[in-house]
């Protein structure tokens, strides 16, 4: 299920892909597109991700208008779309920096600008998840896929899936519900793990579109793998998809935080070598609470369990030392060993 996008591995045993979605944020100006890559590289994000409309062989004219917003979409593509050059350019700015140009696709059209301009893999949007026949177009580029799938069921994403399959490209599932914003109750994490159950050989993210990284966060936990927010470079710039859009400094965190999260998972509950200088003052051990004279039982009265934990004998041993004796005088506050007792005791 682990596969490469340009030089970066995706897959479980890796951190997750952080996709900085700066998707139509730029309103059609390539000004500002740059300066979100520029901002989105700054916050040390790896990937950047924007759409291409050629609106003609993407949709009919329509007054369609989105949830959130008051605009037709036929109006906010036609003003929000870029050209194959400027798309061109932004590839080759994204590259120039280190970082993975990723774009959406939203007809054959665009599909072959994007073929094309040779991109490394292709995003395709929770809107074309049951666009079956677009999947296939974009899959016979043999380039990795990266598949959202709002809007859609198990059983619709079933037959999408199996045209990947086909076409023998390597893709990543990323659970996702298409409300803008989307309360936190309605992020439905679960969905995380039936993507997983379902499609065993595939990768699962999250394209989350509720406020803030507080569901990026849970999901690396839950196995996610590819993390994609909306992106601005400022809240206060217009756009259908600013309000839900993270900041350069909640990029910043979404990257080093699902880093820290991915390095914190896994392991078992044992004692690690690396906490012993802890273990040495944090540990307890059988100690002389009073002078004790050879021969005297031992008693909750003559000893007791203090720190540091460089003793021999640990509190846990505590109980096996009441009622032996000691073959020596002991004084107070004298850490006990295993040799000062007279009975033998386990010792396990």
């Amino acid at each position: 299920m682990d596969f490469k996008i340009g030089n970066r591995m995706i897959g479980t045993e890796y951190p997750p892909l952080v996709i900085a979605e700066i998707g139509i944020n730029h309103e059609g100006s390539i000004e500002k597109a740059l300066h979100m890559v520029e901002d989105a590289h700054a916050a040390g994000c790896e990937c950047v991700k924007f759409q291409s409309h050629v609106i003609e062989d993407e949709m009919i004219p329509n007054d369609v208008v989105p949830g959130n917003t008051t605009e037709t979409i036929w109006n906010i593509m036609k003003r929000c779309a870029l050209s194959e050059e400027a798309e061109v350019k932004l590839k080759a700015y994204v590259e120039s920096l280190g970082m993975i140009y990723l774009c959406t696709p939203f007809s054959r059209a665009a599909a072959e600008r994007l073929k094309r301009m040779d991109v490394s893999a292709y995003k395709i949007g929770s809107g074309e998840c049951n666009n079956y026949p677009l999947i296939k177009h974009i899959a016979s580029d043999g380039k990795p896929v990266i598949l959202s799938t709002g809007m859609n069921d198990l059983e619709s994403i079933a037959p999408a899936v199996e045209i990947l399959r086909a076409a023998a490209v390597p893709f990543a599932l990323t659970h996702c519900t298409s409300i803008y914003p989307t309360p936190y109750e309605k992020v439905r994490l679960g969905g995380l793990s039936e993507l997983a159950d379902r499609f065993p050989d595939a990768v699962i993210g999250l394209s989350d579109h509720s406020i803030g990284n507080y569901t990026c966060f849970a999901a690396v936990a839950l196995g996610a793998r590819v993390l994609e927010k909306h992106f601005t470079s400022d809240k206060t710039w217009p756009g259908p998809d600013v309000p839900i859009s993270i900041d350069p400094l909640e990029l910043k965190e979404l990257v080093e935080g699902s880093r820290a999260i991915h390095s914190a998972l896994g392991g078992s509950k044992t004692i690690l070598p690396d906490e012993k200088p802890t273990i040495d003052f944090a540990y307890a051990c059988v100690v002389s609470i009073t002078d004790i004279k050879a021969g005297e039982k031992l008693s909750a009265q003559n000893i007791w369990v203090k720190r540091p934990g460089t003793g021999e004998i640990k509190a846990v041993d505590f109980y096996k030392l009441i009622g032996k004796k000691i073959d020596k005088d002991m004084p107070k506050d004298k850490q006990l060993k295993w040799s000062d007792i007279l009975e033998d005791v386990d010792k396990e």
